[in-house]
């Protein structure tokens, strides 16, 4: 839309630089161009304004299979006029003066033009195909078929309109169709989970026996350490108590043979005080052999007094003492001692 300002009587015109401008006065080209800015009369002037940028068109349409089902299609179609002349001369790009805005709707026209002519032809694709064909490979071909359509379309390029793209963006059946259609793939998708649930759950079955098998094997081999340990500990006390048996019998041994050599001592002891006992005894009675009977008889009575218990007070009578004397004195004779025998009794 072009922007036009008033100044005494006067209107100027400034478009913009995707815009291309035409005037004419009295039947007469004056001003063409894009981006153009200039002064004019409103009421001898005649303006049109027509874009040459790039422009979408979306539409969205319904069509029928072979099969007798209904699917919507959505597509873009980019297009721009490319030449502008011929597009003034065919379509109402004109300007109002005063406003600077369009007094037609040439746009709405290029949109409809290029709708109806897409349409026929992506209907003509979609009507020999099944549904199930269209959902798989109809985006392509409806595409393909478009463009090729709207290239051939001889109006568009006396219009002065150029076809830049088209893209198909959906083809989609009713929505009861739709999911009749799901459903098999959902089924399938169902069973697919499942299966991938029994195999996770088996995955994990196998685990659990296997970390349980591990379980049992360490199980197994920790008891068979114990009964190594066992055996080793058994063997270490049988060789302890051997050790020990040998040690005591070591020192039995040596306590006997110490024992033997103390008796052996002792007994060599024994010998040697006896022997030396036999020869003093031996001595005593040889001793005694050769001393006189008196002195004997004085020896016996002092031994006998030694071993008499103590006496305070000894009364002796004459006899006695006579006895005793003459006992001493080796003289005296029997009838003596037969007196100083009754003289005791």
């Amino acid at each position: 839309m072009a922007d036009i300002t008033r100044r005494a009587g006067w209107r100027h015109l400034r478009s913009a630089p995707t815009a291309h401008v035409r005037h004419h006065r009295g039947g007469k080209l004056v001003h063409e161009g894009t981006g153009l800015s200039f002064w004019f009369r409103s009421l001898s002037a005649a303006l049109s304004e027509v874009p040459v940028d790039d422009r979408e068109l979306a539409m969205a349409f319904h069509a029928r299979t072979a099969d007798f089902q209904d699917v919507s299609v959505q597509s873009t179609v980019t297009y721009r006029i490319g030449d502008p002349a011929a597009a003034a001369t065919r379509l109402d790009f004109s300007l109002d003066p005063d406003t600077g805005a369009w007094r037609g709707t040439p746009l709405e026209q290029i949109g409809t033009l290029l709708t109806e002519t897409a349409q026929q032809h992506a209907l003509a694709v979609l009507a020999r195909i099944p549904l199930a064909e269209a959902l798989v490979d109809g985006v392509g071909a409806v595409r393909e078929r478009m463009a090729a359509g709207l290239a051939a379309e001889p109006r568009l390029p006396e219009t002065g309109i150029e076809v830049v793209a088209v893209r198909v963006v959906a083809l989609r059946p009713e929505p009861e169709v739709e999911r009749a259609l799901r459903t098999p793939a959902r089924e399938q998708i169902q069973q697919e989970a499942d299966r991938a649930t029994y195999e996770r759950r088996a995955v994990a079955v196998e685990r659990e026996r296997a970390i349980a098998e591990n379980e049992l094997a360490s199980k197994i081999e920790l008891a068979r350490q114990e009964e190594r340990l066992v055996d080793q500990r058994g063997i270490n006390a049988r060789r302890e108590a051997e050790e020990g048996a040998a040690a005591d019998a070591v020192r039995a041994e040596a306590e006997a043979a110490r024992t033997v050599r103390l008796a052996q001592a002792e007994a060599e002891a024994a010998r040697e005080v006896g022997a030396a006992r036999a020869e003093a005894q031996s001595a005593w009675l040889r001793a005694h052999a050769e001393v006189a009977p008196a002195t004997l008889h004085a020896l016996a009575a002092t031994r006998a007094a030694e071993q008499l218990p103590r006496i305070q007070n000894l009364t002796l009578s004459p006899d006695v003492v006579t006895g005793l004397l003459a006992k001493l004195g080796g003289g005296g004779d029997g009838s003596g001692e037969s007196r100083a025998g009754g003289a005791r009794s």
